[in-house]
């Protein structure tokens, strides 16, 4: 599908007098200042993350009463259950839960369902258990505030709950009828940043109890957990969870954790120097969610709470081997669901792809959603169908607020949660049909034909010349990139290819290019085969080409590397 190039105008006058006072180059100032850090105090402190940019924990709403309940808990000696979500946000917040509850005494257990047995969210079968087991506390994390009917009924018989979590509430009902309920985004929290990810409010708790009890200066430790899960999670890594994930970042070369290091290894990541954002997001992330989507999460709590590099070093395999196999099942998950949207097209509504198939592998239908909304560029349901009920995933575009179109087709759920581009649902088979009319509706009055045309963003226009190691080095200085703070785009014309562009592994392209100065300079294309879409780049072919800048390391040598998003204008000399 053809992508409209969006190319943002710089405000040069003011990057120029930024450049100055931080003493940075002029693209890295255009960059800023277009990411709303203009002003040199807020460029300073994007630039330079550090602990006094986490917020007071207290700032948040029912902060002082979860703290207060958490330690008389230890002090009466109650057992304290972590109740976390099976999802790489919600293990990872458990882990951070339950290591800050034993530095401080506390009498724990965990409690992570099982995505297929359970499902999402806190059951009142295993509050249920809790109360039987002796547990007078349960401590959610990433889960729990829409569970209404589970803490009615955990109120009625005497088992508190507090509640953390970051999505969004029911507009309906509120908060629930929690002891406490720690999230940022209910109505009524003053609490300055609304983005954090599960495990980051589960470590706003974590960091009041410490400081609580005078150990304020362990906090640090839990940042590259933390990282790992924000990442994970697609977070906005803006404000407070930026600061998180740099932090993390910087630390993860310094991990004791057996498990932590033995995943490390297995996804290739060494010892954790010189680790970004994208490893944390496609190597660390997706080996810890398949632990949740292919089997049972809790061995990803028993990874990191392993205390011997032999068990650690078995638990990280065991997810890599997890990863593999649902690498394998979503690849075919989203051929089939691409082919039965390309059957229906013709006479299906087209401005949210509905997909349904019978028995599709629930671990995995969300990242197939991902997929396809992006290939598309349309909202995407995958809904897997098994006997008279439908799990469901969702993903959206940029221009769709996905739970606003969800929430107008509330009565065909038995089940529905998420935020404004992710979601999940639980509906009959038989209303699956009119879920796709409902849904196609309420998208069409929302979305222009605009909308639904890919865009690319574009940050700055570069000369050929510009394209050296020393950009790729200054670009550096605005990780860590993701959600909030993409890696910059750029695009360049007048672009030879300076020979046939190679295939690699029957998917992605290599190229050579050069400007007028016949200065090669390599570049990859992900995808580029199809991409492409049977345009032709031949020798000599002039380009235009959209594309980030990175380096790339290879037997010990470090060159700067292209990746292409777009190419236009293929205009062959022959």
């Amino acid at each position: 599908m053809s992508k409209r190039w969006i190319v943002r105008e710089g405000d040069v006058r003011r990057a120029g007098a930024l450049a100055r006072s931080l003493g940075v180059s002029q693209v890295i100032a255009e960059l800023l200042v277009a990411r709303g850090f203009g002003d040199e105090a807020a460029a300073r402190s994007f630039l330079h993350p550090s602990l006094d940019q986490l917020h007071d924990p207290s700032l948040m709403l029912d902060m002082e009463k979860a703290v207060e309940r958490v330690l008389r808990a230890i002090e009466l000696g109650e057992k304290i259950l972590v109740y976390g979500d099976y999802d790489v946000d919600g293990t990872t917040g458990t882990v951070v839960m339950r290591r800050a509850l034993q530095l401080l005494g506390a009498e724990t257990g965990f409690h992570v369902p099982h995505r297929f047995t359970e499902g999402y969210g806190i059951q009142q079968a295993a509050l249920e258990k809790a109360v039987a087991d002796g547990y007078k506390l349960v401590i959610s994390v990433d889960c729990g505030i829409r569970a209404h009917e589970p803490l009615d009924w955990a109120r009625d018989n005497n088992l508190d709950v507090i509640v953390t979590d970051h999505h969004l509430p029911d507009e309906g009902e509120g908060a629930p009828p929690a002891f406490a309920v720690l999230n940022p985004n209910q109505h009524g929290c003053a609490y300055p940043d609304k983005n954090l990810a599960g495990v980051g409010v589960a470590f706003k708790l974590a960091h009041a109890l410490l400081r609580e009890r005078g150990k304020e200066r362990l906090i640090k430790g839990f940042l590259k957990m933390v990282a790992i899960g924000t990442v994970a999670d697609v977070a906005q890594l803006t404000g407070e969870n930026r600061a998180i994930v740099a932090l993390g970042l910087a630390d993860l070369s310094r991990a004791t954790n057996p498990g932590l290091r033995a995943l490390m290894e297995v996804a290739g990541c060494g010892d954790g120097r010189g680790m970004t954002a994208f490893d944390l997001g496609f190597r660390l992330g997706p080996r810890i969610n398949a632990a949740g989507r292919m089997d049972a999460a809790r061995a990803v709590v028993e990874l990191f709470e392993a205390t011997e590099a032999v068990e650690a070093k078995r638990l990280a395999t065991q997810l890599d081997t997890r990863n593999r196999e649902r690498q394998e099942v979503q690849r075919e998950i989203t051929k089939l669901a691409l082919e039965e949207w390309d059957t229906n097209a013709a006479t299906a509504p087209t401005h949210v792809a509905v997909i349904a198939g019978d028995n599709w592998h629930r671990g995995v239908i969300g990242i197939a959603a991902s997929k396809i909304a992006e290939k598309l560029n349309r909202p995407c349901v995958v809904i897997s169908l098994e006997g008279e009920l439908g799990h469901g995933s969702a993903r959206s575009i940029e221009a769709y607020h996905l739970l606003n179109g969800l929430t107008e087709c509330a009565d065909l759920f038995e089940k529905f949660g998420g935020h404004s581009h992710a979601a999940g649902l639980t509906i009959k088979r038989e209303r699956v049909s009119e879920l796709r009319t409902r849904l196609n509706a309420h998208a069409a009055a929302a979305l222009s034909d605009e909308d639904l045309v890919p865009a690319l963003q574009i940050d700055a226009e570069l000369p050929a010349q510009s394209l050296k190691m020393e950009l790729a080095e200054e670009l550096k200085q605005l990780e860590p990139f993701g959600a909030g703070n993409p890696r910059p785009v750029f695009m360049t014309r007048n672009l030879q290819l300076l020979s046939e562009p190679r295939v690699l592994k029957e998917r992605h392209l290599k190229l050579k290019v050069a400007g007028a100065d016949r200065r090669p300079v390599e570049a990859v294309w992900w995808d580029g085969v199809e991409e492409l879409d049977g345009r032709t780049l031949t020798t000599g072919s002039r380009i235009e080409m959209a594309y980030t800048v990175e380096t790339n390391t290879w037997q010990g040598v470090t060159r700067l590397q292209l990746v292409v998003k777009d190419v236009k204008t293929v205009i062959s000399d022959k």
